[in-house]
């Protein structure tokens, strides 16, 4: 069995309440599996993953009060040609385990939310009902991942979205940490999430580099 990726740890901490030195440094990490790598940001600490030297890295002059999320540092990883994703938050909660209270999806394969699961997690799981649909994955370096999409958001979604998160946490043994990430400007699903529980540890952005 490969062993985790080192990033996983900071994650698994940062649920914890334990969080890297507030020294405005930056660590450097190896890639991440899949070609891919992400730079994060933990209050006065960044931590990136990547293929490149951390001479290489250090030489951008990142640092952990926000420039690792910088449009030209984040372009200088990626290549010329690489692909960048948006900055999420991330935020972490836990499993409340128990009977499923979601039945797994079969055909949702070509829905847009399950489309990109697949392009960036492993172990894609899907689950849903009339409300809309959640995935459940191994995402960035291997920590579990929930995201979600309602069907009908009309009049804020009628508190759809966070009953279907807590329905979700259920998917998951109790007390064991979950995953996500959300982009600040959705402020109706970062309401959603925080409402269920889920903390914020940080925030991130993934990347596929393509460097020649």
């Amino acid at each position: 069995m490969a062993a985790p990726h080192p990033l996983l740890a900071y994650f698994l901490a940062a649920a914890d309440g334990r969080f890297p030195p507030v020294d405005g440094k930056v660590t450097v990490l190896p890639p991440l599996a899949g070609g891919l790598e992400c730079s994060v940001a933990f209050t006065g600490h960044a931590v990136v993953a990547t293929a490149l030297s951390s001479k290489a890295v250090r030489a951008q002059e990142p640092d952990g009060f926000g420039a690792s999320l910088a449009p030209d540092f984040l372009r200088h990883l990626a290549g010329p040609k690489g692909w960048i994703d948006v900055i999420d938050v991330t935020l972490a909660a836990r499993g409340t385990g128990g009977p499923p209270r979601l039945a797994e999806l079969a055909d949702a394969d070509d829905h847009p939310r399950v489309t990109h699961a697949r392009d960036v997690r492993t172990n894609v799981e899907v689950y849903g009902d009339e409300r809309g649909l959640i995935t459940l994955a191994d995402g960035v370096a291997g920590r579990r991942e929930l995201s979600i999409e309602l069907h009908d958001t009309q009049d804020g979604g009628a508190g759809h979205g966070r009953s279907l998160i807590a329905y979700a946490l259920s998917l998951v043994p109790e007390d064991e940490p979950v995953f996500a990430a959300v982009s600040p400007g959705n402020a109706r699903s970062l309401r959603a999430f925080l409402a269920c529980g889920f903390t914020p540890l940080g925030s991130e952005v993934l990347l596929r580099p393509a460097r020649v």
